[in-house]
């Protein structure tokens, strides 16, 4: 019953986080997008900056952007922030009860030896640490007059966080922590100075009085910096399903690289004309670099000859002990439901079908068993990954 529980509750958390994360970051690229072809008018009026006209769904839409002298609010003001609060908590539910709750994907002992306990106070830690210290460097005014030496400062921050996540959490859980980092840097952006910023705005132009929009301009400067961290943390949402990725001895370089990828296209993105597309080159380049650190490991898989090909039963026996807990029909460890990602090795058949995911997952990754909560040796890795190399008989 608690396991049962416990799916659905991952279920309906993802469901509503990635609903959530949708209509976020939909708006986010539709204001970027605007902001990008927002024309000048063809008749100019006072407070207008720009226009442009739009046709979705059979009908037409005109949109200005303006500043609006005192008095000129209108009573009706759409906001766009609580599709981040939401994304926020669901994602930090997320967090709670994959790995909060049963610590069985937090730790990894080829990794670390640390206490859960431990592990608890450093990821919860990161993330407050992380907010305040960032808030801190670009609310000073070094960041305001060297924005780009501060620039540099959060990047080397960024490399030194994840390289220490990578060190003492699992792969897994270090690739999350640090996509919970930069959300909770990119939501409390939102609540904390961009919502505040125009609040003050608003508050002063229905008052009659004229609004202080360096205010705006300053609360822009973290919605640029949320708009970077966008694409590296979709890309984090999705890395759970990917383990050569956080499974490498090099992770937290991958990482990094997939950083600057994800960044550097959304730079291309958000300038203007051709001048932008440089950026592209680099992400190329960190991308392609990303790619050889995570097939690297499996690039140097010698051929097996046949005389050095094990005989399944020999093979099934390691699988029976080290896999079938959990990935079976009569499982005898429900720990993580029922048959997790609905792999199951009660068959030989099954076992063949599904020989290449055994091969990445625990021969090359050493993902699983997960935690080596089984204690699957090197020597049983060793001689499944040539069983697989030599075309997985049944014989």
């Amino acid at each position: 019953m608690t396991n049962w529980l416990t799916d659905w509750a991952n279920l309906l958390l993802r469901w509503t986080h990635f609903i959530a994360g949708i209509a976020w970051i939909g708006s986010s690229f539709y204001f970027i997008w605007l902001d990008r072809a927002l024309t000048p008018p063809a008749q100019p009026r006072p407070g207008l900056e720009g226009d442009l006209w739009m046709v979705h769904s059979g009908g037409f839409y005109q949109v200005e952007k303006r500043r609006p002298a005192p008095g000129e609010i209108p009573p009706v003001l759409h906001w766009f922030k609580y599709e981040a609060l939401f994304t926020w908590i669901t994602g930090i539910a997320l967090l709670v009860l994959v790995y909060y709750l049963t610590g069985a994907y937090l730790l990894d002992p080829n990794v670390s030896h640390i206490s859960r306990a431990a592990a608890l106070a450093i990821g919860a830690g990161v993330l407050v640490i992380g907010w305040f210290g960032y808030d801190f460097l670009w609310s000073s005014g070094f960041a305001r007059r060297q924005k780009r030496v501060a620039a540099a400062v959060s990047l080397l921050l960024l490399v030194a966080i994840s390289y220490l996540m990578c060190r003492l959490l699992s792969g897994r859980a270090a690739f999350m922590h640090v996509g919970s980092l930069l959300g909770t840097i990119m939501v409390a952006n939102v609540w904390v100075r961009i919502l505040p910023a125009q609040q003050e705005m608003l508050d002063a132009t229905r008052a009659g009085r004229a609004a202080d929009f360096t205010l705006g301009e300053r609360a822009k400067v973290r919605s640029v910096h949320n708009s970077y961290m966008t694409f590296p943390l979709l890309f984090i949402m999705l890395s759970n399903h990917f383990p050569a990725t956080y499974a490498n001895p090099r992770n937290w370089l991958v990482l990094l690289l997939l950083f600057v990828a994800g960044a550097a296209v959304r730079h291309a993105m958000i300038g203007r004309g051709a001048r932008a597309r440089w950026a592209l080159g680099p992400a190329g380049l960190a991308l392609a670099g990303a790619m050889f650190l995570s097939t690297s490991r499996g690039a140097a898989r010698p051929a097996a000859s046949p005389g050095a090909v094990p005989a399944f039963v020999t093979v099934r026996a390691v699988i029976t002990q080290r896999c079938q807990p959990c990935h079976s029909e009569y499982q005898t460890d429900s720990s993580f439901g029922f048959a997790p990602g609905g792999v199951m090795f009660d068959t030989p058949q099954s076992i063949q079908r599904l020989a290449e995911r055994i091969r990445v997952r625990a021969v090359e990754t050493k993902t699983m068993p997960l935690a080596n909560k089984t204690g699957m040796t090197d020597e049983e890795r060793a001689l499944v990954g040539r069983w697989i190399s030599g075309g997985a008989p049944l014989r």
